[in-house]
């Protein structure tokens, strides 16, 4: 199975992004890997902060060269109970939609040229070559949608994850001609600090099928949403 050769995960300090991280590093194929995250880590990047991924795309730009980056892992996130029967906080929902949906936009745009450099060079359609990853959750899907916000208040998270959903298939029609793959994936219920320590899925059992899946992706694939095995998703 071919794999990428440079690497790039947003929120990598911990969670599944660590795992994902972790899991790339086992990979002869592998030669960079960027594991960025908002602490004052090297290399930062907040991703909120369009100044800081600029200058992490500085600094990938001049390792990688000519060679481009084949592969870039929107995976930071957050979560925020959002109680409708409270007052209303439109300062946390911006927040959440800002880092969960807009800003893996942002990031998609300011890495873009360095994927067109990867995909320039030729080879078969998938992460070797040129692809964008967006780490979704089952929550984002609207045809699945049955238990509501449920006891842990999940419709501000809901939305988040169904706008960054759409903003991945938007980018996958737009990209195709390109040859850039683009696809989601929900990682399942995973013990991270989200999920929570009684969640089903370890993270290096989520991170390891993640990485098996994506690795075997193709033209067929781009704008799905998928579990981390490769089973699809309803939008």
């Amino acid at each position: 199975m071919p794999h990428p050769t440079s690497v790039l995960i947003t929120g990598a300090n911990r969670g599944i992004g660590l795992g994902l991280t972790k899991e790339y590093l086992k990979l002869d194929a592998v030669k960079h890997i960027f594991a960025t995250a908002r602490n004052p880590t090297r290399p930062r990047m907040d991703v909120q902060d369009v100044a800081s991924i600029k200058a992490v795309y500085e600094q990938v730009s001049r390792v990688v060269g000519d060679s481009g980056l084949n592969l870039l892992i929107n995976n930071a996130g957050i979560w925020t109970n959002y109680v409708v029967a409270a007052e209303p906080d439109p300062a946390a929902l911006l927040n959440i939609l800002h880092t969960n949906a807009a800003s893996p936009l942002i990031v998609s745009q300011i890495f873009l040229p360095l994927i067109r450099k990867s995909v320039a060079n030729g080879g078969e359609w998938g992460a070797q070559r040129g692809a964008i990853i967006n780490i979704s959750s089952g929550m984002g899907s609207i045809g699945e949608n049955t238990s509501g916000s449920g006891a842990n208040h999940s419709i501000a998270y809901r939305m988040s994850k169904a706008a960054l959903n759409q903003m991945m298939k938007t980018l996958a029609v737009d990209l195709k001609k390109e040859g850039i793959l683009l696809a989601a994936f929900c990682p399942g219920w995973v013990q991270t600090d989200m999920g929570g320590k009684n969640a089903a899925t370890t993270v290096d059992d989520s991170a390891e099928a993640l990485v098996k899946t994506i690795g075997s992706f193709d033209e067929q694939h781009t704008g799905g949403y998928f579990r981390r095995h490769g089973d699809k998703i309803e939008f």
